[in-house]
This record gives C-alpha cells, structure tokens and sequence, in this order.
C-alpha cells in the first residue's frame, strides 16, 4: 500500500510506515534545514510549502499520514465567506487534498494523524470539535487516542493524539484497534554514552542557573538511570532547567548526545544527521516516536488487509 508524507519533518513518520511494509510516493515539508536530512536519509527532497501544492502534483495513495501543527484556531466556526471553516490554516491542507482526491475518483482508504495531546483541549475542545467533524464531512469515522511512547519501548515519556480515520461503516474501521503497547519501561541508562566531551555545560552557567534552586530540577541521568527521559522539546538547545534533561558524563554536565538522541525518539542509530547541533536538536524534538507511529501503522495494515 501507498502512503503520502505530509508534514514529514526529518522522516520519522515515514521511517515507521515503511518498516511495516508501506511504499512513500510523495512528501512535503517546508523547512529547508529538515529537507536536508530527510534527503540525507530517503535519496530526495521533499517538496515544499504545502498551501502551494496542488492536488493533481500528488500520486495516487491509500494512506495520507500528517504530523501537522496546531496553529491557533480561535476563530474557527465563526468565518464568513470561507469555503471551509478551517481555511487559513494549514489542517486545511489536508482537508483538500483528501476531497480533491475524492473528487477525482482516488479515495483515500485510511489516514494518520499526530499532534500534541493538548490539542482535544486547545480553545474549550473546539479546535479538536472542528477539526473532527471536517474528517467526518469527508465520509471517515475517526478514532483517536492519546499514546505514550514509553509504553512502546523508547526511553522517553512523550504523550501525542493520534487520529486515525477509515470509510464509515467499513469493515477496517470496525477492525482497526489501537496498539496498546506495555507497561514495561526502558530506561535511558543504557544508551547513555561515556567521555562525550563537546557538549559540556560550562561550571558558570551550572553555578547561576542550572542548579541556583534546590528543586530537583532539571532532570539529570547517567548510565545507571533506569527511568524514561521526559519529552524532549524543540528548543532543547536553549538549555531550560525546567523543561530540560542533562548527562553527568565522568564529573561534568553535558547536553545530549546525537546518539542519545536517536535512541530517545527511537530512531536507528545509523540515520544521518547533516545539520548543526541546534538544528540537530529542534528536528529531533520536532519529530515522532517511531516505534509508537510503527506499531499503529501496522494495525492501519492489518485493518486494510
């Protein structure tokens, strides 16, 4: 089966797609420094702006998958004059790709959605109400559920929707079953590498902020750290002692390494990463668990099967 990667970030979407035997036919992400490892690791580069493609650019598929943003919504269902009430923003995009390929005979079997889990509480539900009932005007029942990445083998706690959609009333929509995962945790620990030394934490910086409270933050792990990380965000490079995870690494502080990375949104270790550390940071932040979307994209095989 065929899958399109919209939104696709550094690939990670599509990592997981393929390994259960998916084929991609066609990407878009607009993020230039993103393009550049996604070609790096897929041998091309995604197409661009997505409000700029045009349906008839796009090869027939039967999944379209989207790790979209959740740009703000406040004024959704009060437009006037708007074909749609989620125009001017870019879950639009899927929206019309989806019905311009209604339009000309290519349904789309199934889709796969993933978003931060705050979306079903973004404006008093109504971001997730809208956005939900665009998908069942385009002929899908939709399920959802909020999944936890530590729950699917990678050693970090990371809660995202995932919105799934099938035709109403089809046998793969009564099939498709979310992937429950398991209990059973994988600490950090063992990934953790020893005597990484560019990426230290300067004595200063530690003195004044990172430790100027005794509050227990931020998160410090070592090789003996047998708990997942918390998520890990965009802006990991800012180095927030709130929100952020350091490596004592042989007496000194240090950020995370590349590897270290990898292992924490369940990438393998061989994928290339071309890009600046900053950047290095924010796509993997930006990015989804890939075993998480692997484990649901099986179930969406199976469904179809």
């Amino acid at each position: 089966m065929k899958f399109i990667d919209l939104f696709a970030g550094i690939g990670g979407t599509r990592l997981a797609f393929e390994s259960v035997g998916f084929e991609c036919v066609f990407s878009s992400e607009w993020d230039q420094h993103s393009q550049k490892t996604y070609e790096a690791n897929f041998g091309h580069r995604p197409s661009g702006d997505i409000t700029k493609i045009q349906v008839s650019e796009i090869p027939h598929f039967d999944v379209l998958v989207a790790g979209f943003p959740c740009q703000p919504f406040s004024s959704i269902g009060q437009r006037k004059g708007f074909d749609h009430p989620t125009q001017g923003t870019l879950f639009y995009d899927i929206v019309r790709i989806i019905q311009g390929k209604i339009d000309i005979g290519q349904r789309p079997k199934s889709f796969l959605l993933e978003n931060v889990k705050g979306l079903k509480t973004h404006d008093s539900g109504n971001t997730w109400n809208q956005i939900k009932i665009s998908l069942e005007e385009l002929g899908y029942e939709v399920h959802d559920k909020i999944l936890d990445s530590s729950n699917f083998g990678v050693p970090q706690k990371r809660e995202r929707i995932y919105i799934v959609g099938f035709d109403k009333g089809s046998r793969a929509s009564e099939i498709f079953k979310f992937p429950t995962g398991t209990e059973s945790k994988v600490g950090i620990g063992k990934y953790v590498e020893s005597n990484v030394t560019d990426r230290n934490i300067s004595d200063h910086l530690q003195r004044t902020y990172i430790f100027k409270k005794n509050d227990g933050r931020p998160e410090i792990i070592t090789t003996e750290t047998s708990t997942p990380v918390k998520t890990l965000v965009a802006s990991y490079h800012k180095i927030q002692r709130l929100t952020g995870t350091f490596v004592r690494d042989n007496g000194q502080l240090r950020l995370l390494s590349e590897n270290e990375c990898k292992a924490i949104m369940g990438f393998p270790i061989d994928f290339k990463v071309p890009v600046s550390r900053t950047q290095m940071y924010r796509q993997f932040g930006n990015s989804v668990a890939v075993p998480v979307v692997a484990s649901i994209a099986r179930e969406i095989k199976n469904a179809l099967s």
